[in-house]
Formats: C-alpha cells, sequence, structure tokens
C-alpha cells in the first residue's frame, strides 16, 4: 500500500523530519509525490493502480493476486475510501456489532464503516474502535468529503505484524506504505517504522490506541551510517493524558480526539 497526503490534508509529526534531509547526498535526498508514486508503480509493475484527489491526496495499492503473506484490499464507499493490509480475525463479530449481517463485506469496508460510525455519530472513543479490531492489520482511510485522514497499525498479535513505515516527501506532503524501500527512496533520511498499536488522525496527530492514558515520546534514530533519522515513537509510561471523554452524537468525534490531547 501507498497513501501520499499533502501538507494541507495531513501533517505529518515534525520529529519524522531528519536534520539531515537537507545536507544529503542526491542519492538519499527526499523526492516529490509524483517521483514517489512512480517508484511504487515502478516496484510494482503489473499489479500495482492508484488513484488521485485533486485536495492533495494519492492512494495505491497492489492488487490481491500479488505474492506476499498478507491480503491486500482496497474499497470506497460514499467518498470515503481504505487501503487495507492484513487481516481481522474477529470480523464477523465486528459486522454484527456495525449492523453488517447479510452484506457482502470485508476488512476495508468494515473499517469504513467504524470511521463513519465515528465520524458522524461518535459513541466511542476512538481508541477503544480501533482496539477492538483483533488481528495484525494496517489501514489508511482517507475521507474525500471532509478532507480527513485516518490511519492505524495493529500492535504485534502473538508475533504477527504487518509491516509500516512513514516518512516526509521533498515538499512535506505524508507517506505511508508497507514498502520500506519505497518510503526509504522517497523521504531520505526522514522516515521511520510506523509505531505498532498506534493510530494517526489529520486533525489529533498520533496516539496509542492501546495505552491512550500514555503521552507519546520521539525516540532519535541513527542509521548504519551513523546519521540521524527520522524518529520512532514509543509510549511514555511515566506521562498520563486525560482520558479521551466519550461523546454525544452532536460532536465530532475528531474534536474530541484533540481535546483529550
Amino acid at each position: 500500500m501507498l497513501a501520499i497526503f499533502q501538507k494541507q490534508v495531513a501533517h505529518a509529526p515534525q520529529e519524522l523530519n531528519s536534520p539531515r534531509s537537507g545536507g544529503a547526498s542526491s542519492n538519499n535526498k527526499p523526492r516529490s509525490p509524483d517521483e514517489i508514486l512512480r517508484d511504487f508503480h515502478a516496484a510494482h509493475p503489473t499489479d500495482a493502480f492508484s488513484t488521485s484527489f485533486g485536495g492533495g491526496a494519492a492512494l495505491a495499492c497492489v492488487g490481491p493476486t500479488a505474492s506476499g503473506t498478507y491480503q491486500r484490499m482496497f474499497c470506497g464507499l460514499d467518498d470515503i475510501y481504505c487501503v487495507f493490509l492484513g487481516r481481522l480475525d474477529n470480523l464477523s463479530g465486528l459486522n454484527r456489532q456495525y449492523g453488517l449481517c447479510g452484506r457482502s463485506t470485508n476488512e476495508a469496508l468494515l473499517v469504513i464503516e467504524a470511521y463513519r460510525t465515528l465520524r458522524d455519530r461518535g459513541p466511542y472513543p476512538a481508541d477503544q474502535v480501533v482496539k477492538d479490531l483483533a488481528g495484525a492489520f494496517a489501514f489508511v482511510v482517507f475521507d474525500n468529503r471532509s478532507g480527513a485522514v485516518f490511519a492505524a497499525l495493529g500492535g504485534n498479535d502473538g508475533g504477527d505484524s504487518v509491516p509500516l513505515y512513514w516518512g516526509v516527501a521533498a515538499d512535506g506532503s505524508a507517506v505511508i506504505s508497507d514498502d520500506r524501500d519505497v518510503v526509504k527512496r522517497g523521504c531520505g533520511k526522514s522516515y521511520a517504522p510506523f509505531p505498532a498499536g498506534c493510530m494517526f488522525h489529520s486533525e489529533g496527530g498520533l496516539k496509542s490506541f492501546e495505552h491512550p492514558m500514555n503521552r507519546l515520546k520521539a525516540m532519535p534514530r541513527v542509521d548504519s551510517e551513523g546519521a540521524m533519522c527520522g524518529a520512532t515513537f514509543k509510549v511514555d509510561t511515566f506521562t498520563k493524558i486525560n482520558s479521551m471523554p466519550r461523546v454525544g452524537s452532536a460532536t465530532n468525534w475528531a474534536a474530541a480526539w484533540d481535546d483529550a490531547i
């Protein structure tokens, strides 16, 4: 999968910007979003597809027939789009929970329904909704109507995990992909693994859904050449934050996310 969002859509955490990006060699300089998208298609010449949006967003995915450990999906519903990688072990139970029984659905469509429930009705904190997803998964949701971005990476499920990386392109765009080489080439030194057990929203930023009461702290990261790279994020077990409040049907869930930070 690959997702690219220009700065007017989503701001990547400042800590992802490497101090070495500006002076990096030509081989390590960040690339433009168009170059990164072309690089993704070049890496998967026969089965990659992508779509771009006028607001400054692009999503790409490799077809379901591609080789790999995890299934890959791309779905759109009511102008909400989801790229999903992995599996949900409790998909049947979640379908019942969201009233999707009797419909033809999959993990990507379930995530869209969960996001839409959060956006429109907000009965639960966002961290609880994502925490209810059991399995090894990563997803990126783009709401083309509101311009919102919502991404998450599941925790280490019994040693089984999905790889996910993110970084900052040459123009400041946020780049998210499971293809490490694409992110590394596209973002230069300004890239890092996406933190497991965490979720990112374009308005609320990065939070842990496994430990929502704790803040995240950026940890400096040095590559094999000794150069500073984009930081990784760890749960700060010593720093607590206020619990995200439950919100009513008239309250925007993203605003509640902001209030909890």
